[in-house]
């Protein structure tokens, strides 16, 4: 196990900022490198379904191209730039990116043994991936395809004196073809994309699969009649995705998001893939053209671009993928007849609800939550905030059906959402077609909380409803990322959510808030308040315990203050994802933090703040992880949780996540993450998972809720105990 860059640890807990002292903190990017990691660990997992596997190959792709384009790219202009970390003795980035590119070359290699090896199960299972050459009596039938289905879209690119060396898109596969003209002797050099509108992969029988740029490869005497093949080689180009947008500069922010987009794909390249025979002439033929140094270019010994993977993830083969999974009905919004809908605000007067995705149905809950409001004649209007949702989206569908109702429709779009941005435009431009109110967020900030408020009449009174989640309004990631989210008609929260609503879509500069905490304007202090309440129970000898469920941890005062908080003797425990740059179990500064994170069937996304507070446990969920990014430059929402059932339902939540030694890896003191069966030394036995999915059904079924219980301290979550 490769262990993360560290440095030394004072014997009390520095400051960040305080050039003079040295901080424990492992490096973000490689942390990230090492989310990876644990996720290609799934691939090669044999105990997880084939085609599973098959998954975990594609997601680690997709990670490590947006790693490349977002991550490396701004490393490589702090490099260029030599500007210098904020964070306590970082190394530069040249240095960092020298360590990337080492770690990386690593997992390279060990993505290649587990795709030998899942490619090996497929074929026992009757999937075969197959090599061109292999199948010679299939080349007749694919030459017909090539002529027929490929030849008409492929656009062959001569590169000489008359043909400069053509721009390579972002993420593109390309052939590079050096060939040879028999009239003069002389050797030509071109290049043909991969049609990304053509399936990766061909069938060519009952479960052989060949790919597309090898039929290309086999067939091109046809684009270059006349010329002399000499040799063939595949390549793949990652280019700088990051916009850099001047909000304060732009007269219209849509016009200027959309000529960013444009650019966006002439960024810089920062990475080169090339097959693994490609010979040396053309690589620096290719890193000249495309502009990178031989250090960015990477050798591939298999498949280049594992993201084409997906379409043999989809195959109809569910024997080889884990058992479908329906989301139950909350027992809350169970109907009272098979034929009869739920009316969610009645539900909601009955008191709170706690919606868990996907374990819970998304479309029973916080759907049709939306819904109804859209189609209720005493719904006056509906607030919400979209920050990445679906292309074909139901919530969207029902606020456009809201506003030709007539009702007030106030839609803040994040239109900066990464990779998100176009599809976002779209949805704004048919809310403004129907008159509802777009808001395309604050300068300066992206709008990330998940909160919709709704005002409906009931009699001579208006009663403000909410919803306030960690996740997006997204009914596909619903069903594949773990979030929650609190449907509430409480005043104070109905009014806090007012209230944030008037400083997104106006002019009101409100930085308190009676039972929200909200970024930018007080999620900073707050957080280091409450580390810093535990550290005061601890050192007066009271109940003090702090269990925090992240995506990420990165942020150095946050850091810096659980670290005092180890030190004062609070147990702290955190659940995070992906990037953690916390070095835990350090003598003196850090002894009493235990880190883990947990990969598995769902993406972790939702996040939780858990403090004893002497024996008086306070609970939050919200949209917020710990980075500079959501505390600073973002606007987020956390909301406390005081409902006695909903508390109940998120401390066993925790439990779990705490306990399990099936899915989850510890960060120990070696500067490594290592699976906790290994750990253990014995076969896992807790599934975070399967232990949630068994807890749901058993609440729909039985139509209760889970009961609150005493959690004095939260001393009962300590998995040793």
């Amino acid at each position: 196990m490769t262990s993360i860059i560290r440095r030394t640890a004072a014997s009390a807990t520095p400051k960040p900022g305080d050039a003079a002292s040295t901080f424990p903190y492992i490096n973000r990017e490689l942390s990230s490198l090492e989310f990876n990691h644990r996720v290609l660990f799934e691939a090669g997992d044999e105990r997880n379904p084939l085609l599973e596997r098959v998954k975990f190959l594609a997601i680690f792709a997709s990670n490590t191209d947006e790693f490349f384009q977002i991550r490396v790219s701004g490393l490589m202009e702090q490099a260029e730039a030599r500007a210098a970390s904020s964070i306590p003795g970082e190394k530069s980035a040249a240095e960092q990116i020298a360590a990337i590119r080492a770690r990386f070359r690593a997992l390279l290699s060990e993505q290649s043994q587990t795709f030998r090896q899942v490619c090996a199960s497929l074929a026992s299972a009757g999937i075969q991936l197959v090599e061109y050459a292999e199948v010679p009596e299939y080349h007749d039938s694919l030459r017909q395809r090539f002529s027929e289905e490929i030849y008409p879209v492929l656009t062959p690119l001569a590169v000489d004196p008359g043909h400069p060396f053509p721009y390579i898109s972002t993420l593109s596969l390309s052939l590079a073809i050096r060939m040879e003209d028999p009239e003069d002797g002389e050797e030509r050099f071109a290049r043909v994309k991969v049609p990304p509108v053509l399936p990766r992969f061909l069938a060519i029988g009952h479960g052989k699969f060949v790919l597309l740029e090898q039929v290309i490869a086999a067939n091109l005497e046809m684009l270059f009649s006349g010329m002399r093949i000499l040799e063939t080689h595949f390549f793949r180009v990652t280019r700088d995705a990051d916009l850099e947008l001047q909000e304060d500069e732009a007269d219209d922010l849509m016009l200027a998001l959309e000529e960013e987009l444009r650019r966006r794909r002439f960024g810089e390249a920062v990475r080169l893939e090339v097959d693994q025979a490609m010979p040396s002439e053309m690589r620096r033929i290719l890193e000249k053209g495309v502009g990178v140094s031989p250090e960015d270019c990477y050798e591939i010994a298999d498949m280049l671009d594992l993201t084409g993977l997906w379409q043999i993830v989809g195959l109809d083969r569910p024997d080889l993928k884990l058992p479908p999974y329906t989301p139950v009905v909350p027992a809350r919004l169970m109907p009272p007849e098979e034929d009869e809908a739920v009316d969610v605000f009645a539900a909601i007067r009955n008191g709170d609800i706690l919606v868990h995705h996907p374990y819970e149905s998304f479309a029973a809950s916080t759907q049709r939550f939306i819904s109804q409001a859209a189609e209720d004649p005493d719904v006056l209007s509906i607030k919400m905030t979209l920050y990445r949702t679906s292309g074909d989206s139901p919530i969207a569908r029902d606020l456009i059906a809201a506003a030709e109702r007539g009702k007030q429709v106030v839609v803040l779009v994040e239109i900066k959402a990464r990779f998100d941005e176009e599809a976002n435009i779209v949805w704004a431009r048919k809310l403004e077609k129907v008159g509802a109110h777009v808001v395309y967020g604050l300068v300066g900030l992206k709008t990330h909380s998940k909160t919709c408020l709704v005002v409906r009449r009931e009699g001579s009174t208006l009663r403000r409803y909410v919803h306030i989640g960690t996740g997006n309004y997204n009914p596909g990631t619903a069903r594949l990322y773990t979030d929650l989210g609190l449907l509430s008609c409480r005043p104070e929260l109905g009014a806090d959510v007012s209230d944030l609503f008037n400083v997104l879509t106006g002019l009101s500069r409100q930085r308190d808030f009676r039972r929200l905490v909200v970024a930018p304007m007080n999620l900073r202090n707050w957080i280091l308040e409450m580390i810093g309440r535990e550290a005061n129970h601890a050192r007066a000898g009271k109940p003090a315990r702090i269990i925090l469920k992240l995506n990420s941890l990165v942020d150095p005062a946050c850091i810096a203050a659980l670290y005092e908080a180890s030190q004062a003797g609070v147990q702290v425990d955190l659940i995070v994802r992906g990037i953690c740059s916390l070095w835990p179990a350090i003598p003196g500064v850090s002894t009493g933090i235990r880190v883990r994170s947990i990969v598995g069937e769902f993406l972790e996304h939702s996040r939780i703040f858990s403090f004893a507070n002497d024996g008086k446990p306070e609970l939050f969920i919200g949209s917020a992880d710990l980075m500079e990014r959501n505390l600073d430059r973002r606007v987020e929402a956390i909301v406390p949780i005081e409902d006695p059932d909903a508390r109940g339902r998120i401390l066993s939540v925790l439990d779990i996540m705490v306990a399990d030694d099936r899915r989850s890896w510890q960060l120990l003191e070696d500067g490594a993450y290592h699976r906790t069966e290994v750990i253990n030394g014995a076969a896992g036995t807790i599934d975070t998972f399967a232990e949630l999915k068994r807890r749901a059904a058993a609440m729909a079924a039985s139509g209760a809720v889970e009961p609150h219980r005493p959690h004095a301290g939260l001393g009962s979550l300590d998995p040793r105990a």
